[in-house]
């Protein structure tokens, strides 16, 4: 039984380290990692892992799970995520902070959602579809079982990227409203299949909550996995709009906080609180690098609160005017944010093309989280181009020696 005498009142104040070691232990990041609960174990842990296009080290959904448990096998992240017997999904793809993989038992959860799709004219997707490309969508489904988009005729009318077919148009917005599911991917490419297929029963005929109670839901589950946030935090979790959930806020067990040098008011994780008033979260801090996608810090003003870093992914800015490269990804030892690497595979090398170190503390921890990240991924090389400040370049160049 929990004694409520340890948990702080109402309206505590936690120091900045603490707001900061409270965000780590929620996302797994403090302590040894559990391998018991290997890949599935992280996204129950983190509610949702996002999925982008981007692939340098590796695709942002294995970097999660690495950051987390270390070099476990790419394979078996993938299997862990996608399993997709009939009736027997884990897991499905989904709109939650983006395009994310979540628990199956969230299905119920994102029933509003659906609902706002299917209410939206076009789907919600600007992209007007018919009735025609819809049924022969399910039709296939129906008569052929789990289809790709080439199984439809393609993506794309054009070689254009946005220039979609009308299969395409049609299939992303049925995904959207729940007509379909995706369960799988193969080669990066969604497979889709009808629900009352590659759903369980129970996840099927399990009582849709209302909006509201979708909500109280989503926030409770952000606070837990933020440790302690912001209602903006609280809602860009899972893209929930502040003025919707500032009147939810009292139904979700959170407690009101203040964090010194936040301007905004928090509410924290009763349990984290716990164990803070009990002398933790303990254990031992990771050293990895991080995807600008993990859920630790996909949320920017957040992660400057926290960590003191101003980061931009700037995969879209022209190559001249890159400051920390194409794919940066920050660097975390010792529970603190230290630099960033831009990182490169050329055959068995794997090439930190341009190193950005805040500290001089943080060239050994680079080099470190350099060497797991070149094994992980079948390197067996490391090689260094940019270092700033320049004056650790040799440094970190011996430490990799």
């Amino acid at each position: 039984m929990t004694d409520v005498t340890s948990v702080p009142a109402p309206h505590a104040e936690l120091s900045t380290d603490e707001a900061r070691r409270l965000a780590l232990h929620a996302q797994g990041l403090i302590g040894a990692p559990d391998r018991r609960g290997g890949v599935a174990g992280v996204l129950h842990g983190l509610g949702a892992v996002q999925l982008d296009t981007i692939s340098v080290l590796a695709r942002s959904h294995e970097l999660v799970p690495y950051a987390r448990l270390g070099a476990v096998g790419r394979e078996a992240i993938e299997k862990a995520y996608w399993n997709h017997e009939a009736h027997g999904a884990s897991t499905f793809e989904y709109w939650a902070h983006a395009a994310c993989i979540l628990p199956v038992e969230e299905w119920p959860t994102f029933a509003y959602r659906r609902a706002n799709f299917r209410n939206r004219a076009n789907g919600g997707w600007g992209m007007a579809t018919t009735g025609e490309a819809e049924a022969l969508v399910l039709g296939k489904l129906r008569d052929e079982g789990p289809c790709m988009t080439s199984d439809f005729g393609g993506a794309r009318k054009s070689a254009e990227w946005w220039d979609w077919s009308e299969s395409k148009v049609a299939v992303e917005k049925m995904l959207a409203t729940g007509d379909v599911v995706c369960v799988e991917r193969r080669g990066w490419r969604r497979v889709y299949d009808l629900p009352e297929r590659a759903l369980p029963k129970a996840v099927l005929d399990a009582p849709e909550p209302t909006r509201e109670e979708s909500h109280v839901r989503l926030l409770a589950q952000a606070g837990r996995r933020l440790g302690v946030g912001t209602i903006g935090d609280l809602a860009d979790y899972y893209r929930l709009k502040i003025p919707e959930a500032r009147p939810l806020m009292e139904q979700t067990g959170l407690v009101p906080v203040t964090v010194r040098g936040w301007s905004r008011p928090a509410w924290a994780d009763p349990a984290a609180l716990e164990l803070l008033a009990a002398g933790g979260p303990r254990g031992r801090h990771r050293t990895t690098l991080l995807s600008p996608f993990d859920s630790l810090i996909w949320e920017r003003d957040r992660m400057e609160r926290i960590f003191g870093m101003v980061h931009r992914i700037e995969a879209y800015t022209p190559a001249a005017k890159r400051v920390h490269g194409y794919f940066a990804m920050p660097l975390l030892a010792g529970g603190r944010l230290l630099g960033r690497v831009d990182p490169k595979r050329e055959g068995k090398t794997l090439v930190a093309r341009k190193v950005s170190l805040d500290t001089a503390n943080a060239v050994r921890p680079m080099a470190d989280a350099l060497r797991e990240a070149a094994g992980w991924v079948g390197c067996d090389a490391v090689a260094v181009e940019q270092v700033s400040p320049a004056g650790a370049a040799a440094a970190l160049r011996a430490a990799l020696s």
